[in-house]
């Protein structure tokens, strides 16, 4: 397996807070930090001291437990990480890049995301930086790795509660196919598309004035992660360094807008079959109207006996944090669906068993994930 980078690209968006557009007993204040204890649980296997443990009411963990189990099974130094501020709204131990970002405003506001500029041109220079060789990216010295000076692929991922409406905002205002998914069993897509309308009309533009101008779409109609990953994607493409976007119809959304930057490259979309089952997604059609190499990752968690496999298998957090990025590098260095699974259940008990003993209680603090995929 050639050299791979995962990059984290992480921001909160006060769309979250939007009522029925969250996962079910959403609280805003704890939901902030799901993005900084997704990045603490990716790197270090757990959150920070005092960081919720971002667990659904109804017992999914978050997709970073994927992530990190992933991580684990690999060895972390076979898949290094490198963090992207994208506007989070509470502290993280992780170390992160900074791009100019503050919190996304809600999408129903004129302007929900005035620095997109900046944060789209920030992300733009640093792409090159983050993919540049350096010791530790998992090469060493196997020939079949390629050669030590070669850049790293970079695996680009996303966590932001409330992703999805924003993603749909921008492909709205691109002119694009207007279809997301949910973290939820039962995809909210009308209230979604009332939301985005009402963002619209607020910020003066029709469906399709955006097309070509993309830092436009996601300036009056998106969210700061957005901003940041298709500056990425364009700064990959400047520099010629290999991208996989590592995720379901957020990152599709950004690679909508890296094609309205003028991005013509191939460009491969590595998610979960439990997205591109959606039907209310039709992730499959947005692809190829954006001719993007869709793949999507199995891990069976049908199989599973463990309460996160059913949480995940019924349809919740169906995507986030890299997980089906991280599905299809595990499947392409030969581990197994079962050991995945089995180190999943375990990451899952371990966070669990020590959110439980820092609050003294017998369950965790949750930070609900609300609108992730």
């Amino acid at each position: 397996m050639g050299a791979v980078r995962l990059v984290v690209v992480a921001g909160t968006t006060e769309t979250a807070a939007v009522d029925g557009i969250s996962a079910a007993g959403a609280d805003p204040e704890l939901r902030v930090h799901t993005p900084s204890a997704d990045l603490e649980i990716v790197d270090a296997g757990r959150p920070a001291p005092g960081s919720p443990v971002p667990v659904s009411p109804t017992g999914c963990p978050t997709p970073a437990v994927v992530t990190r189990a992933v991580r684990e099974l690999l060895g972390p130094e076979a898949l290094p990480v490198e963090f992207v501020d994208a506007g989070l709204g509470a502290p993280t131990a992780a170390r992160v890049r900074d791009v100019g970002a503050a919190p996304g405003g809600d999408v129903r506001d004129p302007e929900p995301v005035p620095e997109a500029a900046t944060v789209f041109e920030r992300a733009r220079a640093l792409a090159p930086e983050l993919a540049a060789p350096a010791s530790g990216d998992g090469r060493g010295g196997d020939p079949e790795s390629g050669p030590a000076d070669e850049p790293a692929e970079l695996l680009v991922a996303e966590t932001i509660p409330g992703g999805t409406t924003t993603a749909l905002g921008s492909l709205t205002a691109l002119g694009e196919r207007g279809a997301v998914s949910s973290s939820l069993p039962a995809n909210p897509i009308e209230r979604k598309r009332r939301v985005v309308d009402e963002g619209l009309d607020a910020s003066g533009l029709a469906p399709g004035d955006a097309a070509g101008d993309p830092v436009e779409a996601v300036r009056l109609a998106g969210d700061p992660v957005l901003a940041a990953v298709a500056g990425l994607v364009v700064g990959c493409a400047d520099a010629g360094v290999d991208v996989t976007l590592a995720g379901g119809t957020q990152l599709a959304a950004a690679a909508a807008l890296a094609r309205h930057a003028g991005v013509d490259r191939r460009l491969p979309l590595a998610t979960t079959s439990l997205v591109a089952d959606d039907p209310t997604a039709d992730l499959a059609a947005l692809a190829a109207d954006l001719d993007l190499s869709l793949a999507a990752a199995d891990p069976g968690f049908d199989e599973g006996d463990h309460p996160a496999m059913a949480a995940y298998a019924r349809g919740e957090a169906k995507e986030g944090v890299g997980m089906g990025g991280a599905l299809a590098l595990a499947d392409r260095a030969g581990v197994d669906d079962v050991a995945v699974r089995e180190r999943v259940a375990a990451v899952t008990d371990r966070l669990l068993a020590e959110g439980a003993g820092a609050d003294g209680e017998d369950e965790p603090a949750v930070a609900n994930r609300g609108d992730r995929q």
